[in-house]
């Protein structure tokens, strides 16, 4: 239903709000655990009066999510987590058929970007919920007269979370968050089949290569690096992995992947993505051996892994070669196509994660908003990780929506399970 009074926001085109509202109702469909989250919120309301400020990727998955917070009780803006990765028809349903002030639109330089964190952050926020820590860090560096009124956070992703652990570390977070990525029913899931199958989704989408039979170079064999390598193998690719982290490479290599440095590895791959959560995984050195024709992609949250200064460096110009490719001439006649200017490809070029999947990271959001306002006066400024019982919940709720039944302990092997005295 169309909203009576004026929303505030800023998006790219109102008139697409019908569309937006069909695409998440759709979404809404496959999303059963936050559907029963947003049922027990509607009637219990644990975020009646919150005032919160969402920083994260405007999907028809996350405006779902954005709904069951609002329908929680909760007091809600919401804004872009990456300039690629805004639905401008979500964005506008949002606003218009949700009542939802929503700032993000697909392309925005960077400029408009902050401005759109810094509308959100207008709000004075008591919980973020942040997708890269920006909502935090902000807050920590430029609005600090606003910290006493946080009780606190919530943070999606690897990379927001290793920044919010060095914050801690360092002892400049001054408030909890809560690390939604460390949960199991998040980062076993929407990391490994959420990032395995958008990544190549946006990569076949903006390409339309075949990916059988390409050689195909996974950066990072974290859970989103092991998704992507998975799904590549099965379509076909000869998918070759690098890592700096021993154990994961040992583990790459049992999985049946060619480990090797990068230096190696840009010699022979035709296609590249880089999901480490570090800055300058392909770079300079890399570029030079490269291939002509070689594809470079970045799944990780933050354009920094692509080092795209230096490859402009090499080049003599560039120009799109089709949408979400720009192709780099080098000087030596050579040519690297980059995929949406190096930000995550699932989202720029893509839908990103499929609901089925989203459903799960999203209850983990919803339910880690409503214990932090719960219990926010017995936290420190630090970060914690997701309830274990909050996370066995929502499995079980997503088991109970696809019908799957599991075995349950009798009171004989709890007892063994919690004893020491039976032996051999």
């Amino acid at each position: 239903m169309e909203t009576a009074v004026k929303v505030k926001g800023d998006v790219k085109d109102l008139s697409l709000a019908e569309q937006g509202k069909r695409k998440i109702e759709w979404a809404n469909q496959h999303m059963p655990v936050l559907q029963l989250i947003r049922k027990r919120f509607i009637k219990e309301q644990p975020l009646k009066g919150i005032r919160m400020a969402a920083c994260l990727h405007v999907t028809t998955e996350t405006a779902n999510l954005a709904i069951t917070l609002r329908d929680g009780g909760a007091d809600l803006v919401v804004c872009g987590s990456n300039p690629l990765s805004t639905q401008d028809d979500t964005a506008a349903a949002l606003i218009k058929e949700f009542g939802i002030p929503t700032y993000a639109i697909k392309g925005e330089d960077h400029a408009t970007y902050y401005a759109h964190i810094n509308a959100a952050l207008d709000h004075k926020p008591q919980i973020t919920m942040d997708d890269g820590a920006d909502l935090v860090t902000q807050l920590l560096t430029k609005r600090k007269n606003q910290i006493p009124d946080v009780i606190g956070g919530t943070e999606e992703t690897t990379t927001g979370v290793i920044r919010l652990r060095a914050m801690s570390k360092d002892g400049t977070l001054k408030f909890p968050v809560i690390a939604v990525n460390d949960a199991l029913t998040k980062h076993f899931f929407d990391n490994r089949y959420g990032t395995g199958q958008s990544t190549l989704d946006g990569i076949i989408r903006a390409t339309n290569l075949l990916l059988a039979g390409l050689k195909l170079v996974v950066a990072g064999y974290g859970w989103c690096g092991r998704g992507i390598a998975m799904r590549a193998k099965g379509m076909g690719a000869d998918v070759i992995v690098t890592e700096i982290d021993p154990t994961k490479a040992i583990e790459a290599v049992m999985d049946g992947f060619r480990v090797v440095p990068m230096n190696e590895a840009a010699k022979i791959g035709d296609i590249f993505v880089t999901v480490t959560g570090n800055k300058a995984v392909l770079a300079h050195e890399h570029f030079e051996r490269m291939k002509d024709g070689a594809v470079i992609s970045n799944s990780g949250h933050f354009n920094v892994e692509i080092d795209i200064p230096a490859l402009e460096k090499l080049s003599s110009g560039h120009k799109e070669a089709r949408p979400f490719v720009e192709e780099y001439s080098m000087k030596d006649g050579r040519r690297i196509y980059l995929l949406g200017e190096g930000r995550l490809i699932n989202l720029a070029a893509a839908e990103g994660h499929p609901a089925s999947v989203m459903d799960m990271s999203f209850a983990n959001q919803a339910l880690a908003a409503e214990y932090m306002v719960k219990n926010a006066k017995d936290l420190k400024a630090q970060v914690y990780s997701v309830p274990e019982h909050l996370d066995k919940h929502i499995a079980k709720l997503k088991l109970d929506s696809m019908n799957v039944l599991i075995d349950k302990l009798t009171p004989e092997q709890e007892h063994y399970l919690a004893s020491w005295d039976e032996g051999t």
